[in-house]
Formats: structure tokens, sequence, C-alpha cells
């Protein structure tokens, strides 16, 4: 078995944290920063455990990076430990994401979509290839209501923010003012990092043309 471990956490911490571990075994460290270099480090070298410090396990990207592993076949020996301040290590347990994606909420988790929007209205599931424009950044649109939208976004989201939403083109596009509800950070295997997040805009005076571009763009 691989005696390899990948430790990440604050980078001031991260001197002391290595001290705690197995002193026989080869330590590879990254700065709370460089998830995505650890992940791929993770990927290429397999190693035998990934230690996180708690609070950097807890954040967005560190959920995000313990899911990526746990739904990744080819680490199925690597375990994920978290080292606590008062040198606990102990196991992590994971929630997969939405659609079985890796994912985490940010700040708030993706189950508040239910009580503040779209399950206020009947969701329709958008085809696949469907985008609209969030601040004028490109979003694959996952599903669609009267109220409110999931989305996917190469661009950061976060809970709270204040987003316009534009669907369609011309004179025809349908304009929508809302805040982001919830936001997930995912780490998908053989793609780019994105966000999916809700985004609740409430019952508008475009709750028709938003009901028409959903029925036009609906999965089959």
């Amino acid at each position: 078995m691989s005696s390899r471990i990948v430790l990440i956490g604050p980078a001031d911490a991260l001197p002391d944290l290595q001290g705690r571990l197995d002193p026989t075994a080869t330590v590879h460290t990254f700065t709370d920063s460089e998830a995505l270099e650890a992940l791929d480090h993770i990927i290429r070298s397999k190693p035998a455990m990934v230690v996180m410090q708690d609070e950097f396990s807890a954040t967005s990207r560190g959920t995000a990076l313990i899911n990526r592993i746990k739904d990744d076949p080819s680490l199925t020996s690597c375990e994920v430990r978290v080292l606590t301040r008062d040198s606990e290590i102990s196991r992590v347990a994971v929630k997969r994401g939405q659609a079985g994606g890796a994912a985490v909420a940010v700040d708030e988790p993706a189950p508040a979509l239910d009580q503040r929007g779209t399950r206020r209205a009947a969701r329709i599931r958008a085809r696949e290839g469907v985008e609209v424009a969030i601040d004028g950044n490109p979003a694959a649109l996952v599903d669609l209501s009267m109220v409110g939208a999931q989305v996917v976004s190469p661009t950061v989201l976060k809970p709270n923010q204040r987003v316009r939403v534009i669907m369609g083109d011309g004179k025809s596009a349908v304009r929508c003012s809302g805040a982001v509800a919830w936001a997930a950070f995912e780490m998908p295997k053989g793609a780019p990092t994105r966000y999916r997040a809700g985004i609740d805009w409430g019952m508008t005076a475009e709750a028709q043309a938003i009901q028409a571009f959903a029925e036009k763009n609906k999965k089959s």
C-alpha cells in the first residue's frame, strides 16, 4: 500500500499539521488555495490518504474536493480524513451533490430552494444545450419555473448575490432580476469546475413569457 499522504490546509498551519502525521510517510503539502492543484496530484499519484485541516474541509472547495475524490472509482483506496485543531483525525462522511454530481452548498444548503425558490411553482426540465445569460455571462439552464431557475455556470455565483437573467435573444428575450437562493461549487470528473445555483426572482410580470420559454425549451 502507498505510504503517501496529501495534506491540505492554511499555509501557516501546514508545518504543525504535518508534524502530527506519520513521520515515516511521504507527505505532499498544498495550501488551502491550491485545491485544484491538489486534486490533480491526487488523481495522478493516488495516495493512501488525503488529510485536510478541518476549517478548509468545511469550505465549498474543501467539501467539493472530498466529493470529487469519493466519486472517482480510481481513488477508492484513498482514505479522506480531517485533522481538527485538537489533533484528532476523524473519518469523513460525504453527501452527494444534486443530480449525482459532486457538489457542496456554499453558505446555504441546496434544499433552501425548496422553501425560497422554484418549488413554489412547477419546474420544467430544460433540454440539453439551452443557455441563459447571467449578468452577461453564459450559463446552462437546468430547469425553469415562473418564479426561478436552476443553472450551471462557469462564473462564480454566491448565495444572496443579486443577478439579472436574460433568456432568449432579441426582442423576444425574457429578462428577470432576482437573487441566488443557493449555490454549489462542483469539480466534475473530466470537466472544468463550475457553480450550480438556484435563482429566485419570485412572481413577475414576465411569468407568461417565462412559461412559454420553458415549454419551448423543455426536455422531451
